[in-house]
């Protein structure tokens, strides 16, 4: 069994450790969807990870969720990242970039568009605007000729991560966004090429991933993914296996990077997935919106499954060392839920390394 601090190749990457910095929104981008320059602290001071993903990234304006998140979309918004990527290098490091279409998980107050989806049916629960939550609306559904160009989306995204300096792309298949719903038994209602059967829900996301691929490499591409949906924003598989396995044939084809699975089925299902998949396969053992983060035991547990790589979520928030309290077995310490999203520095890039205490 390898363990959670021995090197693994990942494409042209040799990880120094198999942990993983995974995405977590933390809308601290300025007006325009730019990086800023506390971004680009925070990311270095995370360095020490094995790779970083970072948060959701916007590949279009429509596909913004959420105020305050930064994009990859123009040029201006490649250009700031330059100082993120460039400030994780000379530290160490190795970043992707998550990619993030959030589809139906969306508000006009945010974009200035109605939200897109595979099916004119709302998400579940409210989403943060910039005048407070609002409820989600019901999404323009797409047509079947605009399909392919929110696929491509993701690749020109990617191109503007690679020209950032970004090592590559991650994009976000999970928790409910645009590539998961169209996985979605119960946000895809669609009857044509990309709807009903498996084999049709899982056509927008191979579109995407062959996009990207042909725009940045397979060693640079990497999808998240949570099988069974996991109720986040609404999203339901009531197929998992059939439908994640169908998936991860049509990838294997492309010899992605890796595929990044959440905690979101039972770990039947996520054996069944590490059977199907020939490749890196990340892990994150947390239970989404679970009562605590993931851990040293559960890294071990997944390493021993077959689990090649371990992201860690809300554990890198408040341990900018993470990597070494774990090697060290020093204490983890506790995240400051209130400043998840407020904005500013305040438990973003203040949190400290580990203090020894003077004997």
């Amino acid at each position: 069994m390898p363990s959670l601090f021995s090197s693994h190749q990942l494409g042209g990457l040799t990880l120094p450790n198999r942990t993983v910095m995974a995405p977590m929104s933390r809308v601290r981008a300025a007006a325009g969807g730019l990086a800023t320059p506390a971004m680009a602290v925070y990311y270095a001071q995370r360095a020490s990870a094995g790779l970083i993903v970072s948060e959701g990234v916007q590949p279009s304006l429509v596909g913004q969720s959420n105020p305050g998140t930064p994009g990859l979309h123009t040029d201006e918004q490649r250009d700031s990242w330059r100082q993120v990527t460039d400030a994780v290098h000379v530290n160490g490091g190795r970043i992707f970039a998550q990619l993030m279409h959030g589809g139906r998980v969306s508000h006009p107050d945010t974009t200035g568009f109605q939200p897109v989806g595979p099916s004119a049916v709302p998400g579940e629960g409210s989403v943060f605007t910039p005048n407070g939550p609002r409820p989600m609306p019901v999404p323009r559904a797409l047509a079947t000729d605009e399909v392919p160009e929110h696929a491509r989306s993701y690749a020109d995204a990617a191109r503007r991560a690679v020209d950032a300096g970004f090592d590559g792309v991650e994009l976000h298949g999970a928790n409910g966004y645009l590539i998961s719903q169209f996985l979605s038994s119960n946000a895809n209602l669609r009857d044509d090429r990309y709807g009903g059967s498996v084999a049709n829900r899982v056509r927008f996301a191979v579109e995407a991933a062959t996009a990207t691929v042909e725009a940045v490499g397979a060693a640079r591409t990497g999808i998240r993914l949570s099988p069974g949906g996991g109720g986040i924003w609404g999203v339901w598989e009531n197929d998992a296996v059939e439908l994640n396995t169908a998936l991860l044939a049509e990838l294997a084809r492309l010899d992605l990077a890796y595929v990044h699975v959440t905690a979101t089925a039972d770990d039947d299902v996520l054996l069944r997935l590490r059977e199907a998949w020939p490749g890196t396969l990340i892990v994150n053992p947390a239970v989404p919106g679970g009562p605590r983060p993931a851990g040293p035991a559960d890294a071990d547990r997944w390493l021993g499954l077959g689990a090649d790589l371990i992201s860690f979520g809300r554990a890198f928030l408040a341990n900018p060392d993470l990597v070494e309290r774990l090697r060290t077995g020093l204490p983890i310490a506790p995240v400051d839920t209130e400043t998840f999203y407020q904005g500013g520095d305040a438990g973003y890039i203040t949190y400290p390394a580990y203090r020894h205490a003077v004997a």
